[in-house]
């Protein structure tokens, strides 16, 4: 057993576990409450689906706890909620996670149900058709959903052919088509050791975590197989999309290509972006719902991805507002592009963001999901310690400077509802491209 702390006082808290079969960890020990949870995450998320079976992982993610090893699905289930044992599977682009929440006393009953979920899944036949209809009666209603067109069209605007312009939750034509060998495939191909990342925080003393996750996670093959991926930059705005829809309110999405995590521009954009959107102190929500009453809400973030990244926003307004809505929205940003944002956005912007994020980690559970995503981002272990220092470090020059290169294009716009039909009209950039 190897454990390895950080180097400085405020992220000793975190330490760097090595389990004595080499499972690796970071791990932060707390006692205050009985409990103990767990992420973890496998690289090969939805991005791993083969041709013409889109939504692959996200089907082995609903099916993988519905039996293994020696209990059925009804077991498996009867034991979970015996014991008030936490446990669920999800997919990202890139990953497929898995999340554990136990009572410290039920530790070694929960771990043990993880294990043969990833080693020994049934995928039963009436289990596959019974997820299968439920997966295909929620595509059936995203047809008729505004939110849910308009996020399709923009990934396939921004991403075309690309794995990441493919549905992760599958289609209409591709769900009926997956089969329990595509399944058993999925897994022997993905849940490996090769690139899990794990973060654990609890009332549990590092040996005795060691022990857990090598009979966890121990027995999985040790290499992956999976296809390449490639890099890959949103589609080039300026672009609008139209989709007819007969809805009360229409739904705008848009955006643009984003910045990567391991940018060097990446703070910078952080906080510029929460400038424009984020939350009820942003520009868009200022101009777009208290200036103009055009929408109950409206904001943007930063999305970044393994080999993408993306600025996205949202918003909803009546149909018959739509077209002063997109135009608001588009003036907003442009003048952010033009002229970025000023010293006190700035200023205001960081003192939230250094408060907000620690306030947001008030449970093991939030703060286990916080470590893991520090890993699959390839931060540093003392993160949590430098991250204030970095957003102090962002100067004007920066924000303004970012705020060109992330929207000086203009954006790629989807509209979904009533809208009118000069509202999805191409419109030039007014901005021209600067290099990066």
């Amino acid at each position: 057993m190897v454990v390895l702390p950080a180097s400085s006082h405020a992220a000793a808290k975190i330490q760097h576990l090595i389990s004595p079969g080499g499972i690796e960890a970071w791990f932060v020990q707390d006692a205050t409450v009985p409990l103990v949870a767990m992420e973890f995450a496998m690289y090969g998320g939805a991005a791993q689906d083969p041709d013409g079976k889109a939504g692959l992982a996200n089907m082995v993610a609903d099916l993988i706890d519905e039996g293994s090893g020696d209990l059925d699905s009804r077991s498996f289930h009867e034991h979970l909620d015996r014991r008030a044992i936490e446990l669920g599977f999800s997919v990202t682009r890139d990953y497929f996670r898995g999340s554990l929440r136990m009572l410290k006393d039920n530790k070694d009953e929960a771990f043990d149900l993880l294990r043969t979920s990833l080693t020994s899944p049934h995928f039963d036949g009436t289990d596959v058709e019974r997820i299968r209809a439920q997966l295909i009666s929620g595509l059936r209603r995203e047809t008729t959903n505004p939110g849910s067109l308009a996020t399709r069209k923009f990934l396939e605007t921004a991403y075309g052919d690309h794995p990441y312009g493919h549905q992760s939750g599958g289609t209409l034509e591709t769900v009926p088509a997956i089969t329990i060998a595509d399944m058993k495939d999925y897994v022997a191909r993905v849940l490996t050791k090769e690139h899990l990342k794990v973060a654990v925080v609890g009332d549990i003393d590092a040996a005795s975590l060691g022990a857990l996750l090598d009979r966890t996670f121990g027995a999985l093959p040790a290499k992956s197989k999976l296809t390449a991926v490639a890099d890959v930059v949103a589609g080039k705005p300026p672009q609008r999309e139209f989709i007819p829809l007969d809805v009360p309110q229409t739904v705008v999405t848009f955006g643009d290509p984003g910045i990567k995590r391991n940018d060097p521009d990446f703070m910078a954009a952080y906080v510029v972006t929460h400038i424009l959107g984020g939350g009820s102190g942003s520009r868009l929500y200022r101009e777009v719902r208290e200036k103009r009453g055009l929408a109950y809400s409206v904001s943007g973030s930063l999305a970044w991805m393994d080999h993408s990244a993306l600025f996205v926003g949202s918003t909803g307004t009546r149909a018959d507002r739509a077209s002063e809505t997109v135009d608001a929205i588009t003036s907003v940003v442009r003048h952010m592009a033009e002229n970025g944002p000023t010293e006190q956005e700035l200023d205001e912007a960081k003192s939230y963001l250094k408060g907000s994020r620690l306030l947001s980690l008030d449970t093991s559970a939030k703060l286990a999901s916080a470590l893991l995503q520090y890993q699959l981002d390839n931060l540093p272990i003392d993160y949590l310690e430098r991250r204030n220092a970095m957003v102090d470090a962002v100067t004007i020059d920066q924000a303004r400077q970012v705020a060109r290169r992330l929207w000086g294009d203009g954006l790629l716009t989807v509209i979904v509802g009533r809208a009118l039909q000069a509202t999805a009209q191409p419109v030039a950039a007014t901005i021209p491209a600067k290099a990066n």
